[in-house]
């Protein structure tokens, strides 16, 4: 099998990548994995510094919007694995035009080459942020888009865009929308490796508005192994979200990393909320429960207690990030 991944320089995309070719994802044992990745500030080739040297890897320094270039890519392509995207919600509020440009146009790009190619299958990879925001309960796939922020907008219109193709051309794609996740590699702008790195650095942690909105977690490791599923054993045109069933406020997020890293609440800076920020997430994932098998298996206490870990333990990955 021969495996196009999009944004494999990124965290859930480097994660991925790194299952698939150290044989944590057996299935997929023997795939030729090709990383195209623009390496954005959030990109970052140290992120496959484990697998650099493995034969299967081929990585390639692009862009999806790059038409000549995709088109390249995808010929003998078995399947695609579509993570590239700008993804940090603030930088959308700031300015918008990126997250269209790459989310919606990249997407489109990268499926047209792919139904010009064959391409068995598409597995795009979304976020819960598309649902909007929900007051009680939890989301099934069914739920209608009513997304909040820029990114969250781009997002959706990709999904819409990937089930067009798929009506439209009877395309095989199968769309995933995961929670929020946490591990190692993830940039720092992110709440949790911001957290523990700044507390590292003797600096005050930001907590927006009054911490009350809720977020549901996943390790990035299980939703790499939800991906997988979903690749191989996923029905074709169907949503499949994926949880963690860890659901915490940002104050109860922010006091178990400041006892993790032995710190008291001085350290905790209030900061005004975000615009249109988003009150709760939380999703029904049954259906992959039901039809995958799948149910994580991270425990959120060790695995939180391992994250905090890797950043002490790994300040010269990080450290440059912060500074540039």
């Amino acid at each position: 099998m021969r495996l196009l991944v999009t944004g494999g320089a990124g965290f859930i995309g480097s994660t991925f990548v790194r299952r698939v070719l150290d044989g944590r994802e057996p299935a997929l044992a023997g795939a030729d994995v090709v990383v195209l990745d623009k390496l954005t500030y959030a990109g970052n080739e140290q992120n496959l510094a484990p697998v650099a040297t493995h034969p299967a890897l081929h990585f390639v320094k692009g862009d999806i919007t790059d038409e000549s270039l995709v088109t390249d890519l995808m010929a003998g392509v078995d399947a695609v694995v579509h993570f590239a995207a700008e993804s940090h919600v603030d930088r959308s509020i700031l300015g918008a035009d990126p997250f269209v440009v790459t989310n919606v146009l990249g997407t489109q790009i990268l499926l047209q080459a792919a139904l010009d190619f064959g391409v068995s299958r598409f597995v795009h990879i979304s976020t819960d942020e598309v649902y909007g925001s929900i007051e009680s309960g939890s989301w099934r796939e069914d739920h209608v888009l009513e997304p909040n922020s820029p990114y969250s907008a781009s997002k959706a219109s990709a999904d819409l865009l990937v089930r067009a193709y798929a009506r439209t051309h009877d395309m095989d794609v199968r769309i995933t929308r995961c929670c929020n996740n946490y591990g190692p590699y993830q940039y720092p702008e992110k709440v949790i490796p911001l957290f523990v790195t700044n507390l590292l650095e003797g600096l005050p942690v930001p907590l927006y508005g009054d911490g009350l909105n809720v977020r549901e977690w996943i390790h990035v490791d299980d939703h790499c192994r939800a991906i997988a599923l979903v690749l191989q054993h996923g029905r074709a045109g169907e949503i499949y979200n994926v949880g963690g069933g860890i659901e915490l406020t940002n104050t109860e997020l922010t006091r178990l990393l400041l006892e993790a890293m032995g710190a008291d609440w001085s350290r905790v800076q209030p900061v005004a909320d975000r615009k249109a920020h988003d009150r709760r997430y939380s999703l029904d994932w049954t259906k992959i429960r039901t039809e995958l098998g799948f149910t994580p298996q991270v425990n959120f206490a060790q695995g939180l207690a391992d994250t905090v870990r890797w950043y002490a333990n790994h300040r010269d990955w990080w450290e440059p990030l912060k500074a540039a």
